[in-house]
Protein backbone atom coordinates (compact mmCIF):
# COMPACT_ATOMS: atom_id res chain seq x y z
CA UNK A 1 0.00 0.00 0.00
CA UNK A 2 2.79 2.41 0.58
CA UNK A 3 3.22 2.25 -3.36
CA UNK A 4 -0.14 3.20 -3.71
CA UNK A 5 0.45 6.08 -1.17
CA UNK A 6 3.33 7.36 -3.43
CA UNK A 7 1.54 7.13 -6.52
CA UNK A 8 -1.69 9.47 -5.65
CA UNK A 9 0.83 11.91 -3.85
CA UNK A 10 3.26 12.17 -6.72
CA UNK A 11 0.40 12.14 -9.42
CA UNK A 12 2.88 9.54 -11.45
CA UNK A 13 -0.03 6.64 -12.16
CA UNK A 14 0.63 3.69 -13.59
CA UNK A 15 -1.34 2.38 -16.68
CA UNK A 16 -3.23 -0.42 -15.02
CA UNK A 17 -3.86 -1.00 -11.18
CA UNK A 18 -5.54 -4.54 -9.65
CA UNK A 19 -6.46 -4.22 -5.31
CA UNK A 20 -7.32 -7.52 -4.58
CA UNK A 21 -8.20 -9.52 -1.22
CA UNK A 22 -10.32 -9.79 1.77
CA UNK A 23 -10.30 -6.47 2.87
CA UNK A 24 -13.14 -4.47 1.40
CA UNK A 25 -12.73 -1.56 3.34
CA UNK A 26 -9.23 -0.86 2.23
CA UNK A 27 -10.40 -1.77 -1.43
CA UNK A 28 -12.99 0.89 -1.24
CA UNK A 29 -10.77 3.23 0.35
CA UNK A 30 -8.06 3.18 -1.50
CA UNK A 31 -10.50 3.16 -4.99
CA UNK A 32 -12.16 6.53 -3.95
CA UNK A 33 -8.98 7.95 -3.52
CA UNK A 34 -7.38 7.19 -6.52
CA UNK A 35 -10.40 8.37 -8.45
CA UNK A 36 -10.21 11.64 -6.79
CA UNK A 37 -6.33 12.11 -7.28
CA UNK A 38 -6.76 11.23 -11.38
CA UNK A 39 -10.14 12.69 -12.25
CA UNK A 40 -11.13 15.89 -10.94
CA UNK A 41 -14.96 16.34 -8.96
CA UNK A 42 -17.32 15.81 -11.09
CA UNK A 43 -16.03 14.76 -14.33
CA UNK A 44 -18.31 12.38 -15.47
CA UNK A 45 -17.00 12.39 -19.12
CA UNK A 46 -13.26 10.98 -18.22
CA UNK A 47 -14.95 8.03 -16.00
CA UNK A 48 -16.39 4.78 -15.96
CA UNK A 49 -17.37 1.98 -13.79
CA UNK A 50 -18.33 -1.50 -14.78
CA UNK A 51 -19.31 -3.91 -11.80
CA UNK A 52 -20.21 -7.66 -11.93
CA UNK A 53 -20.19 -10.55 -14.12
CA UNK A 54 -21.01 -10.01 -17.76
CA UNK A 55 -18.37 -6.82 -18.71
CA UNK A 56 -17.65 -7.38 -21.96
CA UNK A 57 -13.54 -6.68 -22.50
CA UNK A 58 -14.54 -5.02 -25.80
CA UNK A 59 -16.25 -2.30 -24.67
CA UNK A 60 -13.31 -1.71 -22.10
CA UNK A 61 -10.78 -1.56 -24.70
CA UNK A 62 -12.96 0.71 -26.94
CA UNK A 63 -13.16 3.02 -24.07
CA UNK A 64 -9.25 3.14 -23.40
CA UNK A 65 -9.00 3.31 -27.18
CA UNK A 66 -11.00 6.65 -26.78
CA UNK A 67 -9.03 10.36 -26.32
CA UNK A 68 -9.91 11.64 -23.14
CA UNK A 69 -12.01 15.43 -23.65
CA UNK A 70 -10.06 17.95 -22.35
CA UNK A 71 -7.88 15.43 -19.78
CA UNK A 72 -4.68 13.75 -19.48
CA UNK A 73 -6.55 10.87 -19.05
CA UNK A 74 -9.53 8.52 -19.23
CA UNK A 75 -10.00 6.37 -15.75
CA UNK A 76 -11.71 2.62 -16.14
CA UNK A 77 -13.00 1.09 -12.63
CA UNK A 78 -14.13 -2.23 -12.92
CA UNK A 79 -15.61 -4.25 -9.82
CA UNK A 80 -15.52 -7.72 -9.15
CA UNK A 81 -15.31 -8.91 -12.91
CA UNK A 82 -14.20 -11.97 -12.13
CA UNK A 83 -11.64 -11.84 -15.38
CA UNK A 84 -8.89 -12.69 -12.91
CA UNK A 85 -10.25 -15.88 -12.31
CA UNK A 86 -10.99 -16.73 -15.75
CA UNK A 87 -8.96 -16.55 -18.89
CA UNK A 88 -9.68 -13.08 -20.73
CA UNK A 89 -6.46 -12.89 -23.51
CA UNK A 90 -7.81 -9.90 -25.54
CA UNK A 91 -7.45 -7.73 -22.27
CA UNK A 92 -4.39 -9.42 -21.48
CA UNK A 93 -2.84 -8.83 -24.64
CA UNK A 94 -4.33 -5.11 -25.08
CA UNK A 95 -2.82 -3.85 -21.50
CA UNK A 96 0.40 -4.47 -23.01
CA UNK A 97 0.09 -1.53 -25.42
CA UNK A 98 -2.34 0.23 -24.55
CA UNK A 99 -1.83 3.81 -24.45
CA UNK A 100 -1.19 6.72 -21.65
CA UNK A 101 -3.87 8.33 -22.10
CA UNK A 102 -5.94 5.45 -20.33
CA UNK A 103 -5.54 3.82 -17.37
CA UNK A 104 -7.96 0.66 -15.91
CA UNK A 105 -8.58 -0.02 -12.35
CA UNK A 106 -9.37 -3.40 -11.46
CA UNK A 107 -10.58 -4.17 -7.83
CA UNK A 108 -11.21 -8.21 -7.16
CA UNK A 109 -11.74 -10.42 -4.29
CA UNK A 110 -10.04 -13.34 -5.92
CA UNK A 111 -7.20 -14.20 -8.38
CA UNK A 112 -5.34 -16.71 -10.15
CA UNK A 113 -1.89 -15.63 -10.20
CA UNK A 114 -0.95 -17.89 -12.94
CA UNK A 115 -3.51 -16.46 -14.80
CA UNK A 116 -2.41 -14.76 -18.40
CA UNK A 117 -4.32 -11.37 -17.37
CA UNK A 118 -2.40 -11.32 -13.81
CA UNK A 119 0.77 -11.45 -15.21
CA UNK A 120 -0.03 -8.79 -17.78
CA UNK A 121 -0.84 -6.05 -15.04
CA UNK A 122 2.18 -7.47 -13.02
CA UNK A 123 4.39 -6.45 -15.95
CA UNK A 124 2.59 -3.29 -16.86
CA UNK A 125 1.02 -1.96 -13.61
CA UNK A 126 0.80 -2.51 -9.83
CA UNK A 127 -0.52 -5.26 -8.38
CA UNK A 128 -1.67 -4.91 -4.40
CA UNK A 129 -2.75 -7.18 -2.02
CA UNK A 130 -5.42 -5.84 0.49
CA UNK A 131 -5.94 -8.45 3.12
CA UNK A 132 -6.48 -8.74 6.57
CA UNK A 133 -5.26 -6.01 8.89
CA UNK A 134 -2.90 -7.61 11.95
CA UNK A 135 -4.26 -6.91 15.45
CA UNK A 136 -1.78 -3.78 16.20
CA UNK A 137 -2.42 -1.82 12.76
CA UNK A 138 -5.82 -2.37 13.83
CA UNK A 139 -5.36 -0.76 17.16
CA UNK A 140 -3.62 1.88 15.43
CA UNK A 141 -6.90 2.61 13.01
CA UNK A 142 -9.36 2.60 15.73
CA UNK A 143 -7.41 4.93 17.93
CA UNK A 144 -6.69 7.19 14.58
CA UNK A 145 -10.71 7.39 13.86
CA UNK A 146 -11.52 7.78 17.57
CA UNK A 147 -9.09 10.97 17.82
CA UNK A 148 -9.98 12.53 14.74
CA UNK A 149 -13.72 12.64 16.44
CA UNK A 150 -11.86 14.82 19.52
CA UNK A 151 -12.73 11.46 21.74
CA UNK A 152 -10.51 8.52 23.51
CA UNK A 153 -10.21 4.88 23.93
CA UNK A 154 -7.61 2.74 25.94
CA UNK A 155 -5.86 0.16 23.88
CA UNK A 156 -7.79 -2.67 26.54
CA UNK A 157 -11.19 -1.11 25.39
CA UNK A 158 -9.77 -1.00 21.50
CA UNK A 159 -8.82 -5.03 22.14
CA UNK A 160 -12.15 -5.48 23.71
CA UNK A 161 -14.22 -4.05 20.39
CA UNK A 162 -11.94 -6.37 18.06
CA UNK A 163 -12.36 -9.47 20.14
CA UNK A 164 -16.68 -8.03 20.23
CA UNK A 165 -17.10 -7.07 16.68
CA UNK A 166 -14.38 -8.59 14.73
CA UNK A 167 -11.45 -7.69 12.85
CA UNK A 168 -13.42 -6.51 9.44
CA UNK A 169 -12.49 -3.04 8.99
CA UNK A 170 -16.12 -2.22 7.36
CA UNK A 171 -17.94 -3.73 10.23
CA UNK A 172 -15.56 -2.04 12.58
CA UNK A 173 -16.30 1.15 10.71
CA UNK A 174 -19.78 0.69 11.62
CA UNK A 175 -19.22 0.24 14.67
CA UNK A 176 -17.17 3.20 15.55
CA UNK A 177 -19.80 5.01 13.97
CA UNK A 178 -22.57 3.48 16.48
CA UNK A 179 -19.91 4.45 19.00
CA UNK A 180 -19.93 8.02 18.20
CA UNK A 181 -23.41 8.64 18.05
CA UNK A 182 -23.64 6.83 21.55
CA UNK A 183 -20.83 8.68 23.00
CA UNK A 184 -21.95 12.33 22.13
CA UNK A 185 -20.80 14.62 25.08
CA UNK A 186 -18.10 12.20 26.25
CA UNK A 187 -14.31 12.35 26.07
CA UNK A 188 -13.82 8.42 26.15
CA UNK A 189 -15.21 5.45 24.79
CA UNK A 190 -15.35 2.86 27.39
CA UNK A 191 -15.95 -1.25 27.59
CA UNK A 192 -18.97 -0.13 28.99
CA UNK A 193 -20.24 1.63 26.42
CA UNK A 194 -19.08 -0.87 23.43
CA UNK A 195 -21.01 -3.28 25.37
CA UNK A 196 -23.89 -1.12 25.11
CA UNK A 197 -24.53 -0.59 21.29
CA UNK A 198 -22.47 -2.75 19.28
CA UNK A 199 -23.01 -5.92 17.83
CA UNK A 200 -21.33 -9.14 18.78
CA UNK A 201 -20.55 -11.27 15.67
CA UNK A 202 -21.69 -14.90 15.17
CA UNK A 203 -18.10 -16.49 15.13
CA UNK A 204 -17.43 -14.37 18.65
CA UNK A 205 -20.66 -15.79 20.31
CA UNK A 206 -19.48 -19.73 18.84
CA UNK A 207 -16.26 -18.77 19.97
CA UNK A 208 -17.36 -18.19 23.58
CA UNK A 209 -19.81 -20.99 22.95
CA UNK A 210 -16.79 -23.75 22.56
CA UNK A 211 -15.34 -21.95 25.36
CA UNK A 212 -17.78 -22.19 27.96
CA UNK A 213 -17.92 -25.62 26.61
CA UNK A 214 -14.17 -26.57 27.17
CA UNK A 215 -14.78 -25.28 30.79
CA UNK A 216 -17.51 -27.45 31.38
CA UNK A 217 -19.81 -24.46 31.95
CA UNK A 218 -23.11 -26.22 30.60
CA UNK A 219 -25.78 -23.76 31.39
CA UNK A 220 -23.24 -20.12 29.58
CA UNK A 221 -22.77 -22.48 26.39
CA UNK A 222 -26.46 -22.96 26.31
CA UNK A 223 -27.41 -19.65 26.69
CA UNK A 224 -25.31 -18.34 23.66
CA UNK A 225 -26.71 -21.06 21.96
CA UNK A 226 -30.27 -19.31 23.15
CA UNK A 227 -28.95 -16.26 22.05
CA UNK A 228 -28.49 -17.04 18.82
CA UNK A 229 -31.84 -18.92 17.88
CA UNK A 230 -32.81 -15.44 19.29
CA UNK A 231 -31.73 -14.27 16.63
CA UNK A 232 -33.15 -16.34 14.25
CA UNK A 233 -29.97 -18.39 13.45
CA UNK A 234 -30.75 -21.71 12.18
CA UNK A 235 -30.08 -24.69 14.61
CA UNK A 236 -27.93 -26.60 11.78
CA UNK A 237 -26.00 -23.44 10.66
CA UNK A 238 -24.93 -23.24 14.79
CA UNK A 239 -24.14 -26.87 14.48
CA UNK A 240 -22.07 -26.35 11.22
CA UNK A 241 -20.40 -23.18 12.83
CA UNK A 242 -19.38 -25.22 15.77
CA UNK A 243 -17.98 -28.05 13.90
CA UNK A 244 -16.16 -25.81 11.92
CA UNK A 245 -14.98 -23.94 14.92
CA UNK A 246 -13.34 -27.13 16.45
CA UNK A 247 -12.01 -28.34 13.06
CA UNK A 248 -10.15 -24.82 13.16
CA UNK A 249 -8.78 -25.80 16.68
CA UNK A 250 -7.85 -29.40 15.85
CA UNK A 251 -5.65 -27.98 12.51
CA UNK A 252 -4.07 -25.42 15.38
CA UNK A 253 -3.12 -27.70 17.47
CA UNK A 254 -1.81 -29.85 14.80
CA UNK A 255 0.20 -26.78 13.72
CA UNK A 256 1.60 -26.36 17.14
CA UNK A 257 2.80 -30.13 17.84
CA UNK A 258 4.59 -29.27 14.66
CA UNK A 259 6.40 -26.09 16.03
CA UNK A 260 4.47 -23.48 14.20
CA UNK A 261 4.13 -19.76 15.16
CA UNK A 262 1.02 -17.66 15.02
CA UNK A 263 2.10 -16.27 12.31
CA UNK A 264 2.98 -19.59 10.61
CA UNK A 265 -0.52 -20.93 11.46
CA UNK A 266 -2.42 -18.10 10.49
CA UNK A 267 -1.32 -18.43 7.48
CA UNK A 268 -1.25 -22.03 7.09
CA UNK A 269 -4.73 -21.70 8.29
CA UNK A 270 -6.18 -19.18 6.54
CA UNK A 271 -6.91 -16.92 10.17
CA UNK A 272 -6.30 -13.53 10.63
CA UNK A 273 -3.47 -13.76 13.22
CA UNK A 274 -5.78 -11.65 16.27
CA UNK A 275 -8.20 -14.89 15.77
CA UNK A 276 -5.29 -17.47 15.42
CA UNK A 277 -3.66 -16.27 19.03
CA UNK A 278 -7.32 -17.08 20.46
CA UNK A 279 -7.49 -20.58 18.94
CA UNK A 280 -4.02 -21.50 20.19
CA UNK A 281 -5.45 -20.65 23.86
CA UNK A 282 -8.44 -22.54 23.21
CA UNK A 283 -6.70 -25.41 21.98
CA UNK A 284 -5.42 -26.23 24.88
CA UNK A 285 -8.88 -27.56 26.60
CA UNK A 286 -9.05 -30.19 24.44
CA UNK A 287 -7.23 -33.28 23.47
CA UNK A 288 -6.66 -34.45 19.54
CA UNK A 289 -8.79 -37.34 20.12
CA UNK A 290 -11.48 -35.44 21.77
CA UNK A 291 -11.83 -33.10 19.24
CA UNK A 292 -12.00 -35.61 16.72
CA UNK A 293 -14.55 -37.02 18.97
CA UNK A 294 -16.70 -34.11 18.77
CA UNK A 295 -16.33 -34.08 15.25
CA UNK A 296 -17.58 -36.91 14.56
CA UNK A 297 -20.91 -36.75 16.99
CA UNK A 298 -21.56 -33.34 14.92
CA UNK A 299 -22.00 -35.76 11.71
CA UNK A 300 -23.58 -38.11 13.31
CA UNK A 301 -25.84 -35.25 14.73
CA UNK A 302 -26.77 -33.91 11.60
CA UNK A 303 -27.53 -37.13 10.05
CA UNK A 304 -29.91 -37.58 12.64
CA UNK A 305 -31.70 -34.55 11.64
CA UNK A 306 -31.66 -34.69 7.90
CA UNK A 307 -33.57 -38.24 8.77
CA UNK A 308 -36.27 -36.74 10.65
CA UNK A 309 -34.87 -39.09 13.95
CA UNK A 310 -34.39 -35.74 16.22
CA UNK A 311 -35.73 -32.95 16.13
CA UNK A 312 -32.74 -29.37 14.97
CA UNK A 313 -33.29 -27.45 18.04
CA UNK A 314 -33.10 -30.38 20.72
CA UNK A 315 -30.71 -31.83 18.44
CA UNK A 316 -27.62 -29.10 19.06
CA UNK A 317 -29.02 -28.89 22.60
CA UNK A 318 -28.18 -32.62 23.39
CA UNK A 319 -25.25 -31.85 21.69
CA UNK A 320 -24.08 -28.79 23.56
CA UNK A 321 -25.02 -30.61 26.55
CA UNK A 322 -22.77 -33.80 26.23
CA UNK A 323 -19.76 -32.06 25.40
CA UNK A 324 -20.09 -29.95 28.21
CA UNK A 325 -20.85 -31.83 31.38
Amino acid sequence: MKSLNEDIKSGQFKKVYLLYGEETYLKRQYRDRMTKAMIPDGDTINYAYFEGKGIRPGELIDLAETMPFFAERRLIVVENSGFFKNAVPELADYIKEMPDTACFLFIESEVDKRGKLFKAVKDRGRIVEMGRQDEKTLLYWIAGNVKREGRQIKESAARYLVSKTGTDMENLEKELEKLFSYTLGSSEITAQDIDAVCTTQISNKIFDMVEAVAEKKQKKALDYYYDLLALKEPPMRILYLLSRQFKLLLEVKELLRRGYDKGQIAKTAKLHPFVAGKYMQQCRSFTASELRGIMEEAADTEELVKTGRLNDVMSVEIFIVKFSI
